[in-house]
């Protein structure tokens, strides 16, 4: 189901937390309707970016827009029926089921006068459709595998039912088929609801494959911005992680792929 695309925006954005400033000065365009992965070594800022787009941390200066609209204006739950967000590491209560975890995504939409509906069934079960968990509604999180348990927050964020999704290291402490298995997910959803999703990521081969823009960081600045074939060069790794390299056409997606030399291997690279 197709969905209107939400523009975000930031501008002059400064972020950081007590005593310490992280970005500053920041101008940040997220396309809409598009998967954009941010990128750049550690504590470059990336997560601190996105708590920023998502108003979990305050402006020390700037602004972040969502649909032309200072997110600071809207109110909480007005916020969070436009935009979804899955920070690192999220915690459950206790024995909670998958089935209960994703109704909590319905939260936004209920008030003391809209209890829970036709619509609000429709949603939770579509988001556990959506992520394959259908089977699993009555497990408890506990139970789960990694990557199942990343699919049950995704589909609490699904159930939420925005139009931009804001998802923060989401292949963090997976095995590889787990985090393909997460990838292919924010695609699928990216193409089949036109949901804007925005994610933090480690790795630059995943960004240049999963991802239609991309944003480099490097101590608190945008360095690139833009298509991944763009962005994701030999230079600019070296610039971004000090690290040696060369890029090549992915073989399956035809895209920039990254092969890192690495002490021990540069001088047969060479050769």
């Amino acid at each position: 189901m197709d969905r209107p695309a939400h523009e975000l925006a930031a501008v002059g954005l400064t972020l950081g937390y007590p005593g310490r400033r992280v970005v500053e000065g920041l101008d940040v365009t997220i396309p809409p309707g598009r998967v954009t992965a941010i990128v750049g070594a550690n504590a470059c800022g990336k997560s601190t970016l996105l708590r920023g787009l998502a108003r979990l941390l305050r402006p020390a200066a700037g602004s972040v827009h969502l649909d032309g609209r200072p997110i600071h204006t809207l109110r909480g739950k007005e916020l969070a029926r436009l935009l979804g967000v899955l920070p690192q590491d999220p915690t459950a209560p206790d024995g909670i089921t998958v089935l209960d975890l994703v109704r909590r995504g319905r939260s936004p939409h209920q008030s003391w006068w809209r209890q829970w509906s036709a619509e609000d069934e429709r949603a939770v079960t579509g988001a556990l459709a959506a992520t394959g968990l259908l089977d699993d509604a009555r497990r408890g999180i506990d139970e789960l595998s990694g990557g199942q348990r990343q699919r049950a927050w995704i589909a609490m964020a699904l159930a939420q039912d925005t139009g931009v999704l804001l998802l923060d290291e989401p292949t963090n402490h997976l095995d590889l088929a787990h985090q393909i298995e997460i990838l292919d997910l924010v695609v699928d959803l990216n193409r089949a609801q036109g949901r804007t999703v925005v994610l933090v990521l480690h790795d630059l081969n995943h960004a240049a494959r999963y991802a239609h823009h991309v944003i480099a960081m490097l101590d608190g600045r945008v360095v690139a911005a833009g298509p991944p074939g763009e962005v994701i060069t030999r230079q600019l790794v070296e610039d971004v992680f000090g690290l040696a390299c060369v890029v090549v056409d992915d073989p399956v997606s035809g895209g920039p792929h990254v092969v890192p030399y690495g002490r021990h291997h540069s001088v047969l690279v060479a050769h």
